[in-house]
């Protein structure tokens, strides 16, 4: 089993998550009590650690001496329950921390999801108290917490096995329906649970490499509805990822989504598919959907990975294996091409009649001897085009559908899938229409640790986990961050400057801050009036020209009548500058205009849109896809955390649902990729050096098939920040 280096310091969540005695604070012989419960699942299933319940007013709970207080056990408690009323909360940590007590579980709510005052004072005493006498609190407003291997369970669940995935949820509904969903398996076993709850002290990533860490998990499980510091756990999930898998299923979107932002990258972060993109950039197993949960957890902790992302069907009907050759697409996954002596020695074992390619197709070889099915998956497991193999159809079911003395041969298949599995690292997916009445053949397949799943969606929602997971270990082993860049002397003086005048930077200031950096952008001249177009127009000579307005209170100058395109010679131009500044008086009588900025026009390529924010959960964050004025309703953009690596930079270009325009359509040429490449990059580097940019907004850029063309540029300063080192930003 995997665990962390020796040299990380050891998760303190091992003093209290794996206790060897226990406090119950609250305990209670009233079965309608939350004492009560913990007291019966500590009992019942045979806890062999030291149980002091605390009760002031009975000697004995379920045949256990109780104590008054805290201070009269005779030794010291790895873990109090606390299950008295919020109130109380404050005063049971100071006493838990004089006993030197190192966790507690706070049931109580009524502090800071309330959203009172009194409820967001109680919670900060709470965790003053628990500071105060080295206290780790679990909770407040949590279902409390369970570790089968020790045989705590806290919350009385019955029939919960002890198996290999860690779980913490937000939702104690969550946890049950996946409890009893494995009930239903019977297959699925669980390590440690944990409800985190107001996450007042400890996090999902204190809690994620606890689940790193420990010896009994493989795969760590999160029902998550809010981070309360997303930076730390994507830090958290980078590591633990290269050791286990992680699976993640996110419910709503994070607080920032639910702010007015005023640049275009502002308006389109802090969604959902933000948080999504910025999971999976460090390896995590993101679902959508909550019956996906569990598969997917099930998935990972019996086979792990896949090295890629081709999947041989093998099929004893036309119909699934067409649905099945749907859903696989549907998920970014491929049909592997299966090589000519595959296909030969298929033939030898087929009817003339069965399909050969991907997905196989046995039309009813195996109906007399399902074991052929085995046969057919050894001969595809053999391809060195296939990454994992995916079992569709009925076995397990012949014995029932056809005859009863079919069973032999299906047991004796499961048996040889079962040494496939052993001898080979490509995994094997089973579906079966038969799953639900779990015959003897799949419960075999069970018992020998090869998933069986009833549906084909979750099936191919799993082999998407497998081959995503493997790509992502592969591309780990030479992945580096761009480091940060040096900051420029003249680019702090005009942030500074922006930040003293209590404005965001012009324009011509950001694109200066950018060519400092190494960023092509194009030549460009202020005309403060319009003397100086004079001088402007000799320099430019022929070329077509932009204009725009320059103001620190117009963000949308197209909104505001401030562009004029493709102007030639000093007499347009002069009428163009007299255009844009009446149409930007209008717009707003009291902007201060400083002029109008002229430069050449961009060639035509593909306009694309590159910025930044500094999410209040997640920290700095990159955002690329499709630009223009249509950016907010397109929507065409996927988003990484700050600092990109090379592989980060490039699979944004192919995430994206337009990736093909980028690649030349209709005789139009491909974009520069490595120049895109290397601006998302230098763009990483520019936000790490400066603490003072807020925002920044490249929209559009022009991507062309030999660089880009940098039209516009936005950089919002950050009004609180004052410090102009540079060198630090981005950095949590």
């Amino acid at each position: 089993m995997n665990t962390l280096a020796p040299a990380r310091q050891r998760s303190p969540l091992h003093d209290f998550l794996s206790p060897d005695s226990i406090a119950i604070v609250g305990a209670s012989a009233d079965p309608t009590k939350r004492g009560y419960k913990a007291m019966v699942g500590l009992i019942k299933d045979g806890y062999a650690g030291k149980i002091y319940p605390i009760n002031p007013r009975v000697d004995r709970v379920l045949g256990v001496k109780a104590y008054p207080s805290l201070a009269d056990i005779p030794a010291t408690a790895d873990l109090a329950l606390i299950c008295t009323p919020a109130s109380s909360v404050p005063a049971l940590l100071l006493e838990c921390g004089k006993k030197g007590v190192k966790g507690a579980v706070v049931l109580a709510s009524g502090f800071r999801e309330t959203g009172r005052p009194e409820g967001i004072r109680l919670e900060q005493e709470m965790l003053a108290a628990a500071r105060q006498g080295g206290v780790r609190v679990i909770g407040p407003n949590t279902s409390g917490m369970f570790n089968l291997h020790k045989k705590v369970n806290l919350l009385a669940l019955s029939n919960i096995k002890a198996g290999d995935i860690g779980l913490i949820s937000q939702s104690g509904n969550m946890l049950l329906s996946l409890v009893l969903e494995a009930e239903r398996n019977g297959h699925v076993g669980f390590s440690t649970y944990a409800g985190p709850g107001n996450q007042a002290d400890i996090g999902f990533n204190d809690y994620l490499r606890y689940l790193g860490e420990d010896p009994h998990t493989r795969v760590a499980t999160l029902y998550v509805e809010g981070f309360r510091d997303g930076r730390r756990f994507l830090d958290a999930a980078r590591e633990i990822t290269a050791l286990k898998p992680v699976v993640v299923y996110k419910s709503g979107s994070t607080e920032a989504g639910q702010k007015a932002a005023s640049s275009h990258t502002g308006a389109l972060a802090g969604s959902y598919a933000m948080t999504v993109d910025l999971l999976r950039q460090v390896g995590v197993s993101v679902v959508q959907n909550s019956d996906e949960i569990l598969p997917v957890a099930e998935g990972l902790a019996l086979l792990q990975k896949a090295r890629g992302k081709r999947v041989a069907v093998v099929a004893d009907g036309g119909g699934q294996a067409t649905i099945a050759s749907d859903r696989l697409a549907e998920a970014g996954l491929e049909l592997a091409e299966l090589s000519e002596a595959t296909r030969r020695r298929l033939a030898e074992i087929l009817f003339p009649q069965a399909s050969l390619v991907n997905p196989v197709d046995v039309a009813g070889s195996s109906d007399a001897n399902p074991a052929l099915l085995a046969d057919c998956l050894e001969i595809v497991a053999g391809d060195d085009g296939v990454d994992s193999i995916f079992l569709v159809g009925m076995f397990g079911g012949y014995h029932t559908r056809f005859a009863e003395d079919l069973l032999g041969g299906e047991m004796r298949g499961a048996e040889s899938m079962i040494e496939l599995a052993r001898k080979t690292d490509k995994p094997l997916v089973v579906y079966s229409l038969y799953a639900p009445v779990n015959p003897p053949a799949l419960r075999r397949l069970h018992e020998a640790g090869l998933p069986v799943y009833s549906s084909i969606e979750q099936a191919v929602r799993v082999l998407s986990a497998l081959g995503e997971r493997g790509i992502y270990l592969a591309a780990c082993a030479g992945r580096e961050a761009v480091p940060a860049a040096l900051p420029n002397h003249e680019a702090q003086a005009a942030l500074a400057a922006a930040q003293a005048e209590g404005r965001d930077l012009f324009e011509f200031e950001a694109k200066n801050l950018l060519r400092a950096h190494g960023i092509a952008v194009p030549e460009e001249r202020l005309a403060g009036d319009a003397a100086d177009l004079a001088a402007i127009a000799e320099h430019f000579g022929d070329q077509p020209v932009a204009m725009k307005v320059v103001s620190r209170d117009i963000l949308h100058k197209s909104d505001a009548g401030g562009v004029k395109l493709d102007l030639r010679g000093e007499g347009r131009m002069r009428v163009a500058f007299d255009e844009i500044i009446a149409a930007a008086r209008r717009y707003d009588p009291d902007a201060a205009i400083e002029g109008v900025l002229v430069t050449p026009m961009a060639r035509k390529g593909t306009e694309v849109i590159i910025g930044v924010v500094r999410d209040p959960i997640f920290g700095p964050v990159l955002m690329f896809g499709l630009g223009g004025i249509f950016v907010e309703i397109l929507e065409d953009v996927v988003f990484r955390a700050i600092p990109l690596s090379y592989d980060d930079a490039s699979s944004m270009l192919d995430q994206i649902k337009s990736h093909k325009i980028l690649g030349g359509v209709r005789g139009e040429a491909a974009v520069d990729r490595a120049a895109l490449i290397d601006l998302l990059l230098k763009v990483s580097a520019i936000v790490q050096a400066y603490s003072q940019l807020a925002e920044l907004d490249l929209n559009p850029v022009i991507a062309l098939d030999d660089g880009y063309a940098v039209v516009d540029a936005r950089i919002i300063v950050d009004r609180c920040a004052r410090d102009v080192a540079g060198g630090k930003g981005g950095q949590r």
